[in-house]
């Protein structure tokens, strides 16, 4: 019986990768580079690197050497609540003034002009209340637009910006 060669089997098949592991990178990042920090430095690099959002350091740095734009977003959860509970506010007051409407065409087709009239004057009162409390509202609002914007318009800081 003839002897078969290892080596023959071998060419025989071409070179084919097997599929295990990772992909190689088109571009590794193979050079490293170490820094020193004192104590004052580390606090203000690990401050800086907290505000960033950055979830890796190298990353972070990569970003700083090479003038990166970095991302920084304070979010102040007093005033997202308070926009959230004036929006839903909002949605309220539109919907007492289509129950007014419906009031009012209740009130002018069921009763007579007499009692129609002495109903559209506590209904007229109550407008008035709501009328001092959405002026209230509106003050406010316009109290946390200086506050997170700088400007009483926030129409004219909006149109300033450019958006890309």
């Amino acid at each position: 019986m003839p002897k078969h060669n290892d080596m023959s089997k071998e060419e025989s098949k071409p070179n084919v990768r097997q599929k295990a592991g990772r992909k190689p990178k088109s571009d590794p990042a193979i050079y490293r580079h170490s820094i020193c920090l004192d104590e004052v430095e580390n606090a203000l690099f690990l401050g800086r690197f907290d505000q960033s959002g950055m979830t890796a350091k190298a990353n972070f740095i990569t970003s700083c050497i090479f003038d990166k734009p970095l991302k920084v977003l304070k979010l102040d959860k007093a005033a997202i609540d308070y926009h959230m509970r004036l929006t839903t506010f909002y949605s309220q007051y539109r919907a007492i003034g289509v129950n007014y409407n419906q009031v009012l065409a209740v009130i002018k087709s069921s009763f007579s002009d007499r009692k129609a009239l002495a109903y559209l004057a506590k209904l007229e009162r109550a407008t008035f209340e709501l009328v001092v409390s959405n002026h209230q509202i509106m003050t406010l609002a316009q109290e946390l637009e200086v506050k997170i914007y700088g400007s009483k318009d926030i129409e004219s800081s909006i149109k300033g910006k450019s958006i890309k």
